[in-house]
This record gives C-alpha cells, sequence and structure tokens, in this order.
C-alpha cells in the first residue's frame, strides 16, 4: 500500500509539483521569518552578551531593559562592594551621546564608559589597537560597523562627542545592536566628562560573584541589602526580553507573518489534496470495491502527506538557509537555532495532515459504485 500510495501521489507531476511548491512556500516563511523574529530579539540583549565577564548587573530598580537607562548614585557602588560574597564591583557608563566628526557630520552613539583600573565591561574582541590605549586622554574604541558606515573615522582621528574632544585609538568588533547605532568604548571617567551634567551618572554596577558563590542568590542578596536592581546576566536578558514582548508591537507582527504563512500552505495543499482525491476517484472506489477500508485509505493519504511535509520542509529549510547566508554581516537580524528547526519541521507535518484532511474527506465519502459509471 505504501508503494501503490507513493505512486498515486507521483503519478499527477503537475499536481504533486504544486503542493510540493505551495509547501515550500510556507515552509520557507514559517521559519525565515520566525528566524528573524529571533534575530531581532537576539539583538535587544546583544550588549549583555557582548559584556561576559560579570556575572550580576546591578541598576536602578525601575530599570525595564538593557536599553532604559535610569541612573544611580555613586555612591550604591560601594555599598554593593559591601555585600557579602561579592568579588569585585566596578562602575559602567551607558547613554546615548551625539558625536560630531571634523566634516560636520553629526551622529547619535551609544558610549560606553568603563572602570578604569581594570577596564572591565570593555569590547569582546579588539580587532586594532588595544584596549589599554583608552587609559590615554580623550580615547575611544569604536567598533567595527559604526566606523565604517554611520560614523566614518579612521584610526588616530579626532572628532567630538557632546562638544568635547575624543581620539580613535581603536576598533572593535561586537554583536550588532537592536537600533544599529555606533559603539563608542571609552574610561568611565571618560564618559563621564562626555555626558551632560547631572547629579547621578551611574549607569550600572558589574559584580562578579565568589567562587562557590551562587550568582541568584547573591542577587537577591545585593537587592535586598541596597535596594537596588539586580540581576543575572541571563536575568537580564530575560528582562529585556520580556519588555519588548509585552510593551511593543514586535511579536505580533511577526506572529502574523508566520500565522499568514500557514494558513496559505493549508489553503494550497489543501485545495490540491482535494483536486488529486477528485481526480482519482475512480481509483479510489475501485480500491474501496475490492475491498479496502476507509482507514487503510486514510493511512495511504497520510503518508502522501508525510512524504509531501518532509520533502517541502527540506526545500524550504534548504531556501531559508540560502537566505540567512546571504543575510550574514547585514542589518538584517537572523537567527536559526537548532529548535526552530524541530518546531517548523512539526509545523509543516500540522499542516501537511490538516490538508490532507480536506481531501480525505472526499475519499471516505465516496462510493465504489461509481466505477461502473461511464
Amino acid at each position: 500500500m505504501l508503494r501503490l500510495a507513493i505512486k498515486m501521489m507521483i503519478g499527477d507531476r503537475a499536481k504533486f509539483l504544486g503542493i510540493l511548491f505551495g509547501l515550500t512556500f510556507a515552509a520557507f516563511i514559517i521559519t525565515q521569518q520566525a528566524g528573524i523574529f529571533i534575530g531581532l530579539m537576539t539583538r535587544t540583549y546583544g550588549f549583555i552578551n557582548d559584556t561576559s565577564q560579570p556575572d550580576i548587573w546591578v541598576m536602578s530598580p525601575e530599570v525595564q531593559y538593557i536599553d532604559d537607562l535610569k541612573t544611580i548614585k555613586y555612591s550604591k557602588l560601594f555599598q554593593v562592594r559591601g555585600v557579602e560574597g561579592v568579588e569585585w564591583a566596578v562602575p559602567m557608563y551607558k547613554g546615548i551621546l551625539k558625536a560630531r566628526l571634523q566634516s560636520g557630520m553629526f551622529q547619535n552613539c551609544n558610549v560606553i564608559g568603563i572602570d578604569d583600573a581594570t577596564l572591565i565591561g570593555g569590547p569582546p574582541w579588539i580587532t586594532a589597537g588595544n584596549i589599554t590605549d583608552l587609559r590615554q586622554p580623550n580615547a575611544v574604541i569604536v567598533n567595527e560597523v559604526g566606523a565604517k558606515d554611520k560614523l566614518p573615522v579612521a584610526l588616530g582621528e579626532i572628532f567630538e562627542i557632546n562638544d568635547r574632544r575624543a581620539k580613535v585609538v581603536g576598533f572593535s568588533r561586537i554583536g550588532r545592536t537592536f537600533l544599529s547605532q555606533p559603539v563608542i568604548y571609552t574610561t568611565f571617567h571618560s564618559a563621564l566628562n562626555y555626558a551632560p551634567s547631572e547629579r547621578n551618572l551611574l549607569t550600572f554596577i558589574l559584580v562578579k560573584a565568589k567562587k562557590g558563590v551562587n550568582p541568584e542568590h547573591l542577587a537577591a542578596q545585593i537587592r535586598n541589602q541596597t535596594t537596588l536592581g539586580a540581576y543575572t546576566s541571563k536575568g537580564f536578558k530575560k528582562l529585556t526580553i520580556d519588555y519588548y514582548m509585552w510593551n511593543t508591537g514586535i511579536p505580533v507582527n511577526f506572529g502574523v507573518a508566520v500565522l499568514l504563512g500557514f494558513v496559505i500552505g493549508i489553503a494550497i495543499a489543501g485545495q490540491t489534496f482535494y483536486n488529486f482525491a477528485h481526480d482519482n476517484r475512480h481509483y479510489f472506489a475501485t480500491l474501496k470495491a475490492m475491498g479496502i477500508t476507509n482507514q487503510m485509505l486514510a493511512q495511504m493519504v497520510m503518508i502522501q502527506a508525510l512524504i509531501t511535509a518532509a520533502l517541502s520542509w527540506g526545500l524550504g529549510v534548504g531556501v531559508t538557509t540560502l537566505f540567512g547566508f546571504f543575510a550574514a554581516g547585514t542589518e538584517l537580524s537572523f537567527t536559526l537555532p537548532w529548535w526552530l528547526l524541530v518546531g517548523s519541521g512539526v509545523s509543516m507535518i500540522l499542516l501537511t495532515l490538516l490538508a490532507a484532511l480536506i481531501g480525505l474527506n472526499k475519499i471516505v465519502r465516496l462510493e465504489p459504485g461509481i466505477v461502473f459509471q461511464s
């Protein structure tokens, strides 16, 4: 019966290729849109990934996500250092400041001020210069992508940040940010000189737990003793994702796109399966007349559906992977984790089986007597 089901499926090549094309398109839309959404969500906490040294991020308790910049008193740094279980705690400044090139061009940039003494919190990869060069007066390190596109500067070039002198001493490679703004690293006290004058300018406190101390427990202890917000890196990522999931329209927009791909797949495949059942009704009726039960016929249709789902999923994922290959290194965010592949495969099986039920309904209702009709 398996061989017969396959022969019947590929016997009408036009319909077989039609359903294969429709389901491949559906698999591509579902996987590609979900991959872009995951990539976009990954970018929201890219800065946390790039700053891998600390176990815990301490901040204002009102902060809702990584770019929700609310400052705290500098004296809080010493309170955090006094919490039992803290190995080290260093300050960090993060803010959006305006840079001005010698050409007169203006660009908003992410300015990161890291601890002057330890330089903890710096970029993960230095591609030109050295991280210790930041200790020079007015020294900054610019991310490569920003230096090429939105803030075109050369090594050794001088420009202005908030009307104050800055000299490029190096370039870094970091993950792309959600807003794709250039990222400038400098020391904490240099960042304070660039920042607008405010009473409080400390944005984050980066904390390392002592060996053997659970970071989750230490974060809770910091919250209790300092009344500040304290999250592990994993917890801060979750806080950021939750904000974008519940307070922006991004999930709804991509969810509609994925749902549309699902509906299109069911519509195309369902119509094709129905036409396939209608055009082959005499064959199915003959099988019924020979004593084949509806259950056996249903198994044949499900086998056809599963084979079609597997082929279309493979082709759709292949096209999506090709799309991701060409999208790599561009502004377009795209990530294809293994669990998305599994999820899209399950979705395609469910989609195809639902579509096959449309054609199966036609087959179940067939009367064997139609084989004797002319």
